[in-house]
């Protein structure tokens, strides 16, 4: 049973309204991928696309941003995982409800999390974009040296090598990071929301 002391109360302005004051439709562009993948540097690209090409409202929520504040609560089991995933799900839709174009870049590694955060955000334009890139050429990048720890035993719960990254089965955008510039993958996101009415054709 629910609280009796919290009320649902009705805003007076609601997201239709926010919507109009924007050039473009809410939606959240969920990327999720092994650490150094890529995910952050498309994410930055694309809401930096967004912003000067066609006026965005967005907010980029990063992973490692998020657990030095709102989740610094949270260690890395599948547990608190799980948890940190519904925290950032409850937060793009927030923001969504705002009218912006929410972009996140987290390894949310479990499919079943990811299927969680899709349904709190309970829109069809909840866009999951996987960075697929090969855990060899993760490792070889590997730019906070975090892969070496892991690999020595100095982290433990690590994506990719002490604990599971489940690809999606049927995310909307795949993008291969290893063999496509990062021009050509934020070009690709550009075009899919033109796709779907999410952003006009012509920026302004």
């Amino acid at each position: 049973m629910g609280n009796p002391e919290i009320h649902q109360h009705r805003h007076t302005v609601g997201q239709a309204e926010r919507m109009r004051l924007k050039p473009h439709l809410p939606a959240c562009l969920w990327f999720t991928g092994l650490s150094g993948s890529g995910k952050s540097t498309l994410a930055n690209a694309v809401e930096q696309c967004l912003n000067r090409d066609y006026r965005a409202h967005t907010y980029l929520l990063d992973g490692d941003a998020i657990r030095m504040g709102l989740n610094s609560d949270l260690g890395f089991s599948l547990p608190d995982r799980a948890e940190n995933i519904r925290r950032l799900g409850e937060v793009a839709r927030l923001f969504m409800d705002a009218g912006l174009i929410v972009l996140t870049a987290f390894i949310s590694p479990l499919r079943e999390d990811r299927a969680r955060a899709r349904q709190i955000v309970n829109t069809g334009r909840f866009i999951e974009i996987h960075v697929d890139c090969p855990l060899e050429v993760c490792e070889q990048r590997d730019p906070k040296g975090l892969y070496r720890k892991a690999r020595r035993g100095d982290l433990a719960e690590f994506t990719g090598i002490s604990s599971p990254y489940e690809p999606p089965l049927g995310a909307e955008l795949t993008l291969h990071t290893d063999r496509e510039a990062p021009e050509d993958c934020t070009r690709q996101v550009i075009q899919y929301l033109i796709k779907e009415g999410i952003l006009t054709d012509a920026a302004s």
